[in-house]
């Protein structure tokens, strides 16, 4: 199995080449060569396995036992979900209505990001202690990403973490879960901007070739292969829970229902659909729309700017992942996606060739949710099933209420089975549960947080925020 870049300008790597980059050299993202396709048998094989079992089968596909043992993988997975919560790792909640909501953050930091960090932390620590090497991680997050990647490598000799987060748009619990870990190897930078500002620096330094090679650069971003890989499992347990038999022929449909910022996870959807999974996606977001626009009109552009919204870890104007779904649709054609991709990063818009928006467009549903509509979605799931939703849930939770009457939200509409994916636990969001009218249930960790000791560094507007960076980095290294 050997990965290659979206743009088709940078030699293959193996798993671990792509493991240990971010962005590829040419400005792309990694991809497997070829999916792998499975047979009705295995699907049938794999209905009834457990979460943590579906993570090894998947992954042995895309890892070659030569490069880690079959034995080996399995123990990495096992050791990655010891510190979850839940006996299995993730739960399906059936509500009323119809509502499947698939719990995916019974990790550590009470997020979706939990699953595949842990598991890529895993990897990543085989490797670097195999290689007796050192590497310094990049993440830039809107919330949830940056306390994940720094409990999948805190305290880790082989790693140092450099992570930007927006000050003032994560919730406090969101920035305490990263400000309060005072290790050695953790290094946290709240930035005076928004979730796109902050990228900005990291492809900087990761487009310094030279630089990124000398201070072993890598990204736990879902820039990076190995989490999108793990997040294919969210599928396939999904569509195992909620379809009624696997005895017919052809297998029944599950529509699965993904919250989407960044696109990591509905990339992972695609890639199970492709691996022959019996699948419908829908993709949905707060106001800041650009992928209901893509899959709608075809329209790949900014809008004039972010908007502040109650599912603030979707508050993102380039959703960096469309790239990796672009090129799966378009067959696999580097061409045209270094084409489109150069087009955009210029302009800052793109519209999508007729062909190409034909095919995300059967591939992808889409719904876009106001504050509004994430509050009354919140609001009436506690009504009927005295179930909280963090608003990230409410977006999804909102599609399938406004389900099958709905002027906004289109998608494929049919009775069959629905999944939405959960990707927090609303005991991060209480502004937003005080905002509709619901008393939130706090974990006593989450409230030890505020009396906790905190460490970051300031970038304010008007640094040259990649220098700063790039002094931390050197200085660091100085240290070994």
């Amino acid at each position: 199995m050997e990965y290659v870049s979206t743009r088709g300008g940078t030699r293959a790597v193996d798993f671990q080449g792509a493991l240990f980059s971010g962005y590829a050299p040419d400005g792309g993202l990694f991809m497997p060569q070829r999916i792998p396709s499975l047979d009705r048998d295995t699907l049938q094989r794999w209905s009834s396995l457990s979460y943590p079992e579906l993570v090894k089968e998947l992954c042995s596909l895309f890892v070659p036992a030569e490069l880690v043992p079959r034995n080996t993988l399995n123990e990495l997975i096992d050791r990655a979900f010891s510190r979850f919560r839940h006996k299995n790792v993730v739960h399906l909640s059936r509500l009323k209505d119809g509502l499947n909501i698939l719990e995916l953050w019974h990790g550590v930091t009470y997020a979706f990001k939990d699953l595949s960090l842990s598991c890529t932390g895993q990897f990543l620590q085989y490797f670097l202690e195999k290689k007796q090497k050192h590497v310094n991680v990049l993440v830039g997050t809107s919330g949830d990403t940056g306390s994940s990647a720094i409990e999948s490598v805190r305290g880790q000799k082989n790693v140092d973490i450099f992570v930007l987060l927006p000050k003032g748009l994560c919730t406090q619990i969101q920035e305490l879960q990263m400000t309060t870990v005072i290790e050695d190897n953790v290094h946290v930078f709240a930035a005076h901007g928004n979730s796109d500002e902050i990228d900005e620096p990291i492809k900087e330094l990761f487009a310094d070739v030279n630089f990124a090679g000398k201070y072993n650069l890598m990204s736990l971003n879902s820039v990076n292969w190995s989490r999108i890989m793990v997040q294919i499992a969210h599928y396939f347990y999904a569509y195992f829970q909620c379809a009624p038999s696997l005895d017919t022929t052809p297998l029944p449909m599950v529509e699965i229902v993904v919250p989407t910022g960044g696109g990591g996870n509905i990339t992972a959807g695609c890639i199970a659909q492709k691996m022959g999974l019996p699948i419908r996606l829908t993709t949905v977001v707060n106001s800041n729309d650009i992928i209901h626009r893509t899959v709608q009109h075809g329209d790949f552009s900014l809008a004039k700017s972010i908007k502040a919204t109650l599912a603030s870890a979707m508050d993102i104007q380039e959703p960096y992942n469309v790239e990796r779904i672009l090129w799966l649709l378009s067959g696999s054609d580097s061409c045209l996606i270094k084409t489109l991709m150069e087009q955009f990063n210029i302009s800052k818009r793109l519209k999508l060739p007729e062909d190409l928006h034909r095919k995300l467009s059967e591939t992808l549903g889409s719904c876009s949710a106001s504050d509004q509509d994430i509050v009354g979605a919140m609001r009436r799931c506690w009504e009927e099933n005295q179930y909280l939703l963090c608003p990230h849930s409410a977006v999804a939770a909102h599609y399938h209420y406004s389900q099958p009457h709905s002027f906004l939200c289109l998608s494929f509409l049919s009775s069959i089975p629905r999944c939405c994916l959960a990707p927090a636990s609303a005991a991060k969001f209480q502004d937003a549960l005080l905002q509709a009218g619901l008393v939130p249930q706090i974990p006593a960790e989450i409230t030890a947080l505020t009396a906790m000791e905190t460490r970051s560094t300031p970038l304010e507007k008007g640094q040259d925020w990649a220098q700063v960076l790039r002094g931390q980095i050197e200085a660091v290294a100085q240290q070994w």
